[in-house]
């Protein structure tokens, strides 16, 4: 598995402690769930405004 370094306030990371040690899981865990969590309704936002773009094209053609 890849690592990645980043940056961030202190008090942000003690944050995402708390919420990792309240779940039981480690940082890592945490954050990568977290940004699946993104990546997944990145996509749906996506495929949302390319259906909204597809109707509106199918209005505009009628």
């Amino acid at each position: 598995m890849a690592r990645v370094l980043i940056s961030m306030p202190e008090e942000f990371l003690n944050k995402i402690d708390q919420v990792a040690d309240g779940e039981n899981r480690s940082r890592s865990e945490l954050i990568r769930e977290a940004l699946r969590t993104y990546i997944y309704k990145q996509r749906v936002r996506e495929s949302a405004s390319a259906v909204k773009n597809a109707n509106l094209l199918e209005e505009l053609l009628e």
